[in-house]
């Protein structure tokens, strides 16, 4: 590469902490034939939320639902430009659509009520911190407001309350749990797809495109101009030792986005017996996003356990 592809292929390494590509919602519950509200809360700093509300008759359950980066409730579109980009497109094989209609339908047909929300700065929530995103940090604001609303709520205030926190949202929810430990005193699960440290991914990032590790330093300063955070901040493996909510952990072990390691440590720091975690076979990030609606079984099963 030339020095000016290097410092544009750097550049891009950094620009997921700024959403400055709005993602469109393509699709709603109405799809799957679900019923539903379109609803919005604030988040624990004020930020307004947006969010579908699917009522399950008879049931006295709730799973709330978020997103991974880049993503909205409803999905993301990546097999079209410009969104194709954004995980690589065909040179990683992240180039289809991810459509999250069908995770909602399944639990909906299991027996859950369903709240599934944009985060700030993605969808149509309110856009807060300078548009600063994928950090973790500011978005634990909003996993604290969802569960704030549902409480709210008359119809949902006495679930059974369960959180399906997706990539991003994971990383958002063990920094919620981490700092706001009250709030999610009757929490009884979390699930987690695919969570992700920064520092594994630029790691990656700069040995598939030939870069020495030298580059690392520079990329982390590039992270700090953008965002005020130093890479290793947008990592929850500091505080995973503060998750003690029963946690399923699954990802794709050889993503080739990241490392192994990542998601194996924070499960290894978990402090407590009842967590689990699965590996999906593959190298494709995306495939551990449809993995849930592609093998609903194991999952269905680990929620109602927990859940009833």
């Amino acid at each position: 590469m030339t020095p000016e592809e290097i410092q544009g292929y750097l550049k891009s390494l950094v620009a997921p902490l700024r959403n400055q590509i709005p993602t469109p919602l393509l699709h709603n519950p109405s799809e799957a034939g679900l019923k539903y509200e379109d609803v919005f809360f604030p988040s624990e700093d004020g930020t307004p939320l947006e969010a579908w509300y699917i009522p399950k008759p008879g049931s006295d359950k709730l799973i709330i639902v978020n997103h991974p980066l880049r993503c909205n409730r409803s999905g993301f579109p990546a097999h079209l430009d410009p969104w194709k980009a954004f995980l690589g497109g065909s040179a990683t094989g992240n180039d289809y659509e991810l459509n999250f209609i069908p995770d909602l339908k399944i639990l909906h047909d299991a027996g859950y009520n369903v709240l599934a929300y944009d985060m700030r700065n993605f969808g149509n929530s309110g856009a807060a911190n300078g548009g600063i995103s994928g950090t973790g940090h500011f978005e634990s604001r909003d996993v604290v407001g969802s569960l704030n609303y549902a409480r709210s709520r008359e119809d949902t205030k006495n679930m059974t309350i369960g959180l399906f926190s997706r990539c991003l949202g994971g990383i958002a929810t063990f920094f919620a749990v981490h700092r706001r430990p009250d709030v999610f005193k009757d929490v009884r699960c979390l699930l987690v797809p695919n969570p992700l440290s920064y520092r594994p991914f630029v790691e990656r990032a700069l040995e598939i495109a030939g870069l020495g590790s030298d580059r690392f330093d520079e990329v982390n300063w590039m992270v700090k101009m953008e965002s005020s955070f130093d890479i290793d901040e947008l990592s929850p493996i500091p505080i995973m030792k503060s998750i003690r909510i029963p946690t399923f952990i699954y990802a794709v072990r050889n993503d080739i986005l990241t490392k192994e390691s990542d998601v194996q440590t924070m499960y290894d720091l978990i402090p407590i017996q009842d967590k689990k975690l699965h590996w999906v076979d593959g190298t494709v990030r995306m495939k551990g996003y449809t993995h849930f609606q592609e093998n609903p079984q194991i999952f269905v099963e680990w929620l109602a356990q927990h859940m009833n």
